[in-house]
């Protein structure tokens, strides 16, 4: 362990500050000097969290480009066949809503940040699906109503925590239901369409 303190140290200690200041920011202070610092690996609280954070910012980087190949493929082929727009206008409210719920109680973003992520992703196919169905008039409104049910779920002057967390509680189900629609238009269609593979998940 000693060797490999030797080999590191001196690479960490002089880490430029922004570097620093963002682990900081990632396992706290005391970690940060326990981890990177002092390269003592034993303390298994701080690795613990390490290894947390570290899987909640891969998962979020990961979730920023899920959705990516299905809106290439809609953008590629300007059809929106075998996409079913209910599909995901249920799963986008329900993921609004996952949001909604974990930013008002003040979690940190590490935790639920692959909602927005997703959430803004989805919200591209969806208008895309509707625009390439002819429905341009219907698209704007969609994100005009999206625009209004954050406001409110956003809003604990609007929306009380009792109701949202009501609302959280049936978003689960929400999100499950949303495949139905996609499974119904991919028998109705034949096949899949323009359906992506990577976003039947």
């Amino acid at each position: 362990m000693d060797s490999l303190r030797a080999v590191i140290q001196p690479i960490t200690q002089n880490l430029p500050a922004p570097i620093k200041d963002l682990g900081v920011s990632i396992v706290g202070e005391t970690c940060y000097k326990t981890l990177l610092l002092d390269v003592d690996l034993t303390n298994t609280e701080c690795i613990k969290l390490a290894i947390s954070k570290g899987l909640g910012i891969g998962i979020i980087a990961a979730s920023s480009i899920v959705k990516v190949p299905q809106i290439l493929k809609l953008l590629s082929s300007k059809s929106a066949s075998g996409i079913s727009f209910l599909s995901y206008l249920l799963e986008t409210s329900a993921y609004l809503i996952s949001l909604a719920y974990n930013y008002r109680q003040g979690f940190p973003f590490s935790t639920y940040g692959e909602t927005s992520l997703i959430l803004v992703q989805n919200v591209v196919i969806a208008v895309l699906v509707l625009n390439y169905s002819g429905k341009t008039s219907a698209a704007a409104l969609f994100v005009a109503g999206l625009a209004s049910g954050a406001v409110t779920l956003f809003s604990k002057d609007i929306l009380d925590m009792q109701t949202l967390g009501y609302l959280q509680a049936g978003a689960g189900v929400l999100g499950v239901a949303s495949k139905l629609p996609q499974i119904l238009a991919v028998w109705q269609e034949g096949g899949t369409g323009q359906l992506s593979a990577f976003a039947v998940s």
